[in-house]
């Protein structure tokens, strides 16, 4: 018997970054961490800035999601997001000049920098190296 699967479309304000159909959606919420199977109960929630696992034939690719809400209703999860991208579209070496970047005006606290800024510059640098590691890192 084929395993049950559930529609998953990861939008951005340019893109459609991903959609197929998948086994299982792992994602950062709110309120913490949340394992999406098929016939889930209806949720909406806000997401955190973190890495979305995803698992298909029991293979797990992993995403790069930076803010945005995530909902689930009827075998179908939405996630709508600042940014996302998959491990394997990730530029390493400018995802850690970022995460440099970022933490050296969190650093210097400057006058002109925006604080909140920085920190979320910082967050989406780690969710993608995150996103690299946990794929097995960058490909040569």
């Amino acid at each position: 018997m084929a395993e049950k699967l559930q529609k998953l479309i990861v939008v951005t304000p340019s893109r459609v970054a991903f959609t197929d159909e998948v086994r299982m959606v792992i994602a950062r919420g709110a309120g913490g961490d949340l394992g999406i199977l098929p016939d889930h109960a209806p949720l909406i929630t806000s997401l955190k800035t973190d890495v979305v696992r995803i698992q298909k034939d029991g293979q797990w690719r992993y995403m790069a999601v930076s803010n945005g809400f995530l909902e689930v209703k009827n075998n179908r999860v939405v996630i709508v997001a600042d940014s996302a991208e998959l491990a394997e579209e990730i530029d390493v070496e400018r995802a850690r000049r970022a995460k440099e970047r970022a933490e050296e005006r969190l650093r210097t606290r400057a006058p002109e920098i925006d604080i909140l800024r920085a920190e979320a510059a910082l967050m989406r640098a780690l969710a993608r190296l995150k996103a690299v590691e946990l794929a097995g890192g960058p490909r040569r």
